[in-house]
């Protein structure tokens, strides 16, 4: 919901209607709370791809729930995530050329609160991401 622009009405069932939220991958306001799509920051296909030491269920649950950190879950756009799907940073940036330093950011911050590895094209595209964001800081807070 921090993603409102607008906070939407929530009746029984947790169904929403109105409200308008600001999709930051391809910076599109939706209206419709049907065409959004709550998307783990770090794919879940890229997490388990990434953990440094196989992770018990219940730690990989606690990451595809995480409501500890802002960045974990957003909402964005369902095209937007239908088009991630599970790439990172090499294989897919947002069409939202102007969120691609909080992009990177928040990628390498979801990583490092979750003690996961970075493959070497990953690393290279976030290094050359970097270069263009000089004033861009990483914050996380590790995961319990």
């Amino acid at each position: 919901m921090s993603e409102a622009v607008e906070a939407p009405q929530v009746a029984t069932g947790c169904k929403l209607s109105g409200g308008s939220w600001r999709s930051a991958y391809d910076d599109l306001v939706v209206t419709d709370a049907a065409r959004l799509d709550v998307d783990h920051f770090v794919p879940l296909a890229e997490v388990f791809d990434s953990e440094r030491t196989p992770w018990s269920a219940a730690r990989r649950e606690a990451y595809a729930n995480d409501q500890g950190s802002p960045d974990t879950l957003i909402a964005v756009s369902a095209a937007s995530n239908r088009s991630k799907a599970d790439k990172d940073p090499e294989e897919w940036l947002p069409s939202d050329g102007s969120y691609h330093c909080t992009y990177a950011a928040t990628w390498v911050g979801t990583k490092l609160r979750w003690d996961l590895a970075v493959d070497e094209a990953e690393r290279q595209a976030l290094l050359g991401l970097a270069e263009d964001c000089p004033t861009t800081t990483v914050v996380y807070e590790p995961a319990s």
